[in-house]
């Protein structure tokens, strides 16, 4: 007798669910069973394994196996590499060509006022989203950008400023800390 064939009567449990039951009715691969509650319930095949013939395991032995399909799966953590710890968070590239399609028409004033509430929105962002530092790249260009964004920042008490790192950023940009309180 095939060990995968089931016939009508036999005890069954349903693979990864705590469901026993006796098979009713089999239709092709669809076994219906009844549990001990007396509600008919239907499976494929595959989910099913036949309970007689099985050696007893003790319910200590079940509520070991079920405590150990329980326990999360231990994530691998990220090792965050010297360098990448004092990486910032975020960068907002602030070229204008970042954040408009075309500068066709538009004035010198009208170009750094798009910069500069892009520099607000995304400072505002950072500090409800409690990300403690930005890089805010506004090229070298003749420094008007930079002046304005230092004014900006001089505004606020619970942030710092300071040229972001040379290495990768040239004189482009600045690195804002926002100290977060709480």
């Amino acid at each position: 007798m095939d060990k995968d064939k089931f016939s009508v009567g036999d005890k069954v449990e349903v693979l990864d669910e705590a469901i026993s039951g006796v098979v009713e009715q089999i239709d092709g691969t669809l076994i219906t069973l009844v549990t001990k509650e007396g509600f008919p319930m239907k499976y494929d095949q595959k989910d099913l394994v036949k309970v007689r013939g099985v050696i007893p395991v003790s319910n200590f032995e079940i509520a070991q196996v079920k405590k150990e399909k329980e326990l999360p799966k231990r994530r691998k953590s990220n090792v965050v590499k010297p360098k990448e710890r004092n990486a910032p968070k975020m960068e907002v590239d602030l070229h204008i060509h970042q954040l408009v399609k075309s500068t066709r028409g538009m004035s010198n004033y009208d170009i750094l006022n798009i910069q500069m509430e892009t520099a607000k929105r995304q400072l505002a962002f950072a500090m409800e989203k409690r990300i403690q530092k930005v890089v805010f790249i506004h090229g070298v260009g003749e420094g008007i950008l930079k002046e304005e964004l230092h004014y900006l920042f001089k505004k606020y008490d619970n942030l710092k400023y300071y040229d972001a790192d040379y290495q990768k950023y040239g004189l482009g940009a600045t690195e804002v800390y926002i100290y977060q309180n709480g």
